[in-house]
């Protein structure tokens, strides 16, 4: 036990690590290619809060535990909304300012729709995934053309003054960009052999291991880099983490799943984590939209215990199904 423990926490904290420094020299190099803020904001900081998703899930998949990968992205989802926007309300009601994110809202809820749409007849097919990639392949086509076209827009204001206050120079971006994509990979392996070995020790299935540890573990860039937007006074920032990662996540890492080893999940994915992830996709469109007003969307106080109360009892309600 002492061994895959180590495995993981080793695992989780060189993940952190490489998924800030990917983050951080991906935005840049892109800046100094010329893109626009705005698009940065969508696409580079969005596929790069979801890398360790995609990472972890593709080496799960590959090594035979389709169920895991599974697992990590629907309960990575559910601890972006309900843990990480929850405790970031918290700190700092969060303001949804950006035109483009209030678009992004409705898109989310519909993708998350169309995944349990999918996932209800009890697998998961190539066909499936091949539905999933191509509306990664559109949604990253209209977020470069929604970057492009947009301007004065909030989130991508933002952005750039992070950009700004970094002051990275080209080649030590390029450097982390490398260094973090290849701690990524191998601290991603690394982590996906000490949950494998955790579950098989305590005799629980791989799903609930990545919808729990795993899941919470990729997460983690996503909590660092929302708390401390949100303390910035980022708030675009970052609502546009949370939105960006659960829409490739929904898309792109379970789409790569279906593609690498269609399964067939537990019944339980369907009827509880789905409907989870579901219900609370449309929470967030309900209070993030500014159905209160022009300019008025945001998540409170009492809405961030809300959701933390949301999380809490799901959890329970995982460790309550292990028991069973």
């Amino acid at each position: 036990m002492i061994l895959p423990v180590t495995a993981i926490l080793t695992g989780l904290a060189l993940l952190v690590w490489s998924a800030q420094r990917f983050i951080a020299g991906a935005s840049t190099s892109a800046a100094y290619l010329g893109m626009p803020p705005l698009l940065i904001g969508m696409l580079i900081v969005g596929f790069g809060t979801s890398a360790p998703e995609i990472v972890v899930s593709v080496v799960s998949a590959q090594q035979g535990n389709p169920a895991l990968a599974l697992g990590n992205a629907y309960g990575s989802n559910i601890t972006n909304i309900a843990l990480i926007l929850g405790l970031s309300a918290l700190v700092l009601p969060i303001r949804v300012n950006s035109r483009v994110l209030r678009l992004e809202l409705p898109i989310l809820t519909a993708v998350t729709l169309l995944s349990a749409w999918l996932l209800s007849d009890g697998s998961l097919q190539r066909s499936d995934a091949h539905i999933l990639l191509a509306l990664a392949v559109l949604l990253t086509a209209w977020s470069c053309w929604q970057g492009s076209r947009a301007k004065g827009d909030s989130l991508g204001s933002e952005v750039q003054g992070e950009l700004e206050e970094r002051g990275m120079q080209v080649r030590q971006a390029v450097v982390w960009l490398l260094a973090g994509l290849i701690v990524l990979v191998a601290s991603s392996r690394l982590l996906v052999w000490g949950a494998v070995g955790i579950a098989s020790q305590l005799g629980v299935s791989d799903l609930l291991i990545g919808l729990t540890i795993v899941a919470i573990g990729t997460s983690l860039p996503e909590l660092a880099a929302t708390i401390v937007a949100t303390r910035r006074g980022e708030h675009d920032i970052a609502v546009g983490n949370v939105i960006g990662s659960n829409l490739f996540n929904t898309l792109a890492v379970v789409g790569i799943i279906g593609e690498i080893r269609p399964f067939e999940p537990d019944q339980a994915v369907f009827s509880r984590d789905i409907m989870v992830m579901l219900a609370l996709t449309i929470s967030l469109f309900v209070i993030g939209y500014a159905f209160r007003g022009p300019g008025r969307g945001r998540v409170n106080r009492l809405e961030g215990i809300l959701l933390l109360a949301a999380y809490v009892a799901y959890n329970a309600w995982l460790v309550n199904s292990a028991r069973n």
